[in-house]
């Protein structure tokens, strides 16, 4: 991330309202898409978290995060390249049908 983008990124967290949040979990991570407004409701933007939760080597647990901030200019270009590349790997690296994981089995990290 460029600095100038890092530094926008911050002043527009520090100002930023809560408007709407969508948790996905995922196996191991939680995906987080967050809409918020800067100061007084006048633009809004989304975030995208991904969260991995980590085991130290004392046995406590600490959580990685990664963040995406999508300005509304953004969204239709980022949404068109995303399906771009969905659509890619469905029908050049898995034959039309990308496999699921099943969620439903304990993952030994997340014990």
């Amino acid at each position: 991330m460029y600095r100038d983008d890092f530094e926008r990124a911050g002043a527009l967290e520090r100002g930023a309202y809560d408007v709407f949040s969508k948790p996905v979990r995922a196996g191991k991570r939680t995906y987080f898409f967050d809409v918020k407004s800067t100061k007084g409701n006048k633009d809004f933007y989304l975030t995208i978290t991904e969260s991995k939760r980590r085991q130290e080597r004392d046995g406590s647990f600490t959580y990685d995060k990664h963040k995406i901030f999508l300005y509304k200019e953004d969204f239709e270009k980022f949404r068109e390249g995303l399906d771009e590349v969905i659509e890619y790997i469905k029908n050049n690296c898995f034959d039309g049908e990308i496999p699921q994981r099943d969620y439903n089995e304990v993952e030994f990290e997340d014990l």
